[in-house]
Protein backbone atom coordinates (compact mmCIF):
# COMPACT_ATOMS: atom_id res chain seq x y z
CA UNK A 1 0.00 0.00 0.00
CA UNK A 2 1.19 3.16 -0.61
CA UNK A 3 1.48 6.40 2.01
CA UNK A 4 -1.28 7.87 -0.61
CA UNK A 5 -3.42 5.30 -0.12
CA UNK A 6 -2.57 4.74 3.33
CA UNK A 7 -3.73 8.37 4.28
CA UNK A 8 -7.03 7.93 2.71
CA UNK A 9 -7.85 5.77 5.67
CA UNK A 10 -7.29 8.68 7.65
CA UNK A 11 -11.40 9.46 7.75
CA UNK A 12 -12.25 6.09 8.94
CA UNK A 13 -9.59 6.57 12.12
CA UNK A 14 -10.73 9.74 13.39
CA UNK A 15 -10.36 10.28 16.81
CA UNK A 16 -13.86 12.08 17.23
CA UNK A 17 -13.39 13.23 20.81
CA UNK A 18 -10.12 14.40 19.86
CA UNK A 19 -10.82 16.58 17.07
CA UNK A 20 -13.75 18.65 18.72
CA UNK A 21 -14.07 21.90 17.85
CA UNK A 22 -10.41 21.67 15.56
CA UNK A 23 -10.04 23.27 12.16
CA UNK A 24 -7.41 22.75 10.59
CA UNK A 25 -5.56 21.40 6.93
CA UNK A 26 -2.70 19.17 7.41
CA UNK A 27 -0.19 19.20 4.07
CA UNK A 28 2.00 15.60 3.73
CA UNK A 29 4.63 16.47 1.63
CA UNK A 30 5.59 12.54 0.20
CA UNK A 31 6.35 10.94 -3.09
CA UNK A 32 2.30 11.64 -3.99
CA UNK A 33 1.50 14.74 -2.15
CA UNK A 34 -1.74 14.70 -0.02
CA UNK A 35 -3.59 16.78 2.84
CA UNK A 36 -5.96 16.21 5.43
CA UNK A 37 -8.87 18.68 5.91
CA UNK A 38 -10.03 18.49 9.61
CA UNK A 39 -13.53 20.64 10.30
CA UNK A 40 -16.71 20.16 11.97
CA UNK A 41 -15.82 16.47 13.85
CA UNK A 42 -15.34 15.64 10.02
CA UNK A 43 -11.95 14.46 8.04
CA UNK A 44 -10.90 14.68 4.38
CA UNK A 45 -8.21 13.21 2.54
CA UNK A 46 -7.73 14.62 -1.24
CA UNK A 47 -4.24 14.34 -3.50
CA UNK A 48 -2.05 16.94 -4.36
CA UNK A 49 -1.06 20.22 -2.47
CA UNK A 50 -2.91 22.74 0.27
CA UNK A 51 -2.71 26.01 -0.93
CA UNK A 52 -3.49 26.58 2.88
CA UNK A 53 -1.95 24.72 5.38
CA UNK A 54 -1.62 25.08 8.57
CA UNK A 55 1.13 22.86 9.02
CA UNK A 56 3.16 20.85 6.59
CA UNK A 57 5.15 17.44 6.78
CA UNK A 58 7.66 16.24 4.80
CA UNK A 59 8.88 12.56 4.90
CA UNK A 60 9.55 9.47 2.89
CA UNK A 61 6.36 7.79 2.41
CA UNK A 62 7.26 4.43 4.73
CA UNK A 63 8.47 6.76 7.76
CA UNK A 64 5.06 8.51 7.49
CA UNK A 65 3.08 5.11 7.16
CA UNK A 66 5.34 4.47 10.54
CA UNK A 67 4.56 7.43 12.30
CA UNK A 68 0.57 7.39 11.83
CA UNK A 69 0.85 3.91 12.78
CA UNK A 70 2.42 4.72 16.10
CA UNK A 71 5.49 2.87 15.32
CA UNK A 72 7.66 5.94 14.83
CA UNK A 73 8.00 8.69 17.60
CA UNK A 74 7.37 12.04 16.05
CA UNK A 75 9.99 13.89 17.87
CA UNK A 76 12.61 11.10 17.66
CA UNK A 77 11.81 11.23 13.52
CA UNK A 78 11.58 15.30 13.79
CA UNK A 79 15.21 15.27 15.85
CA UNK A 80 16.96 12.39 13.61
CA UNK A 81 16.46 14.46 10.26
CA UNK A 82 13.29 12.01 9.06
CA UNK A 83 10.79 14.40 9.88
CA UNK A 84 10.48 18.38 8.54
CA UNK A 85 7.99 20.61 9.61
CA UNK A 86 6.61 23.79 8.64
CA UNK A 87 3.99 25.83 10.30
CA UNK A 88 2.03 25.65 13.26
CA UNK A 89 4.48 23.07 15.45
CA UNK A 90 1.81 22.68 18.62
CA UNK A 91 -1.11 21.54 15.81
CA UNK A 92 2.09 19.16 14.22
CA UNK A 93 2.54 17.99 18.07
CA UNK A 94 -1.38 16.80 18.40
CA UNK A 95 -1.67 14.96 15.03
CA UNK A 96 -1.03 11.66 16.72
CA UNK A 97 -4.01 12.16 18.58
CA UNK A 98 -6.71 13.30 16.16
CA UNK A 99 -6.87 9.56 14.55
CA UNK A 100 -6.65 5.99 16.26
CA UNK A 101 -3.26 4.07 14.92
CA UNK A 102 -5.25 0.88 16.19
CA UNK A 103 -7.52 1.35 13.04
CA UNK A 104 -4.58 1.93 10.35
CA UNK A 105 -2.46 -0.66 11.27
Amino acid sequence: MSANEFLHRLPAALNQGAVSGVRCTIQFNISEPAFATISDDVCTVQSGTASDANVILTMADEDLISLLKGDLDGMAAFMGGKLQLEGDLMLAQQISGYFDASRLA
